[in-house]
């Protein structure tokens, strides 16, 4: 298979090794971007494997919490530049957004920008303050929680960069926030290890278990390594299993049982995460590689 310029760079951008060595793994794996990604993990040598969603559209994210605290929503809209997602009229606009929804609860995107906000359709609103602003603006998702039992608790960091969801039974509103300042800062990807799925976790282990062998490790030890390990792939990804960003000597978990709280779910938004922005001179510096 032909290993393009287009290839190089997004393995690079996805895991962070050398432009060389995403090149190598590519060759090695017939240009096969999965088992390029586990070959430079296997290798050690992938620095940032969690990187699959880049952020790469501008915009906002924006919150919005009912007064009782029961309902709360955020939504992504983006536009074309940062300087209109720091636009004043633009951030009203998605917050605006953010509150119909937790009041009308749309099935998706497309029953939102059909509804009614006020006189006229979301879809018209959002093609006026396209008139008015001067770029393409889209409302591209959101997430709504009703809580059951508890409330809804959010946080929307950097003036909208990351966006935050969190259910919580129990606890206080200080409590809440923090949480959910947690998973902006930690992105964890599960609530709790119940719910990371079977062949991620099978998948993981075959990973862990080569990147072991290439270390030299020996055979009767490995098997040890690999549960110490796991356990430290939990602490990553599975929200309860993480260190508390406030006090590196405590978990979530631990945190929750003394404020005799529970997290029911969560949601997290990076604005622009998975759409790719416009190639600029990178690629021209990673083609040079290509033909070395």
């Amino acid at each position: 298979m032909n290993i393009t310029a287009a290839l190089v760079k997004e393995l690079r951008e996805r895991t962070g090794a050398g432009m060389m060595d995403c090149k190598k793994a590519l060759v090695a794996t017939d240009g096969d971007m999965q088992k390029a990604i586990d070959y430079l993990r296997e290798k050690g040598l992938s620095k940032a494997a969690k990187k699959a969603g880049r952020v790469a559209a501008e915009g906002a994210v924006a919150s919005y919490i009912s007064e009782d605290g029961k309902v709360g929503v955020i939504v992504e809209v983006n536009c074309e530049t940062d300087f209109v997602g720091a636009n004043d009229d633009f951030k009203k606009l998605a917050v605006s957004i953010a509150r119909h929804v937790a009041e009308t609860n749309p099935a998706d995107v497309e029953a939102l920008l059909a509804s009614k906000m006020g006189e006229k359709a979301v879809k018209d609103v959002v093609t006026e303050a396209i008139a008015k602003i001067g770029e393409n603006i889209s409302v591209r998702r959101f997430v709504r929680f009703e809580s059951a039992e508890g409330k809804v608790y959010s946080y929307i960091h950097a003036g909208g960069k990351i966006g935050v969801l969190v259910d919580m039974k129990g606890g206080d509103a200080e409590l809440g926030k923090n949480i959910a300042m947690q998973v902006a800062a930690a992105n964890p990807s599960y609530l709790s290890r119940t719910e990371v799925p079977a062949a991620e976790l099978e998948h993981e282990k075959e990973v862990l278990t080569e990147q072991a062998r290439n270390e030299g490790k020996p055979e009767s030890i490995i098997e040890k390594m690999i549960l110490g390990r796991i356990n430290k792939y939990y602490e990553e990804v599975c929200l309860v299993d993480q260190i508390y960003i406030r006090d590196n000597k405590t978990s979530i978990t631990k945190l929750l049982k003394a404020n005799n709280a529970e997290i029911a779910r969560f949601a997290r938004f990076q604005l622009g995460e998975g759409i790719e922005k416009k190639q600029e001179n990178f690629a021209e510096e990673v083609a040079s590689f290509i033909k070395k």
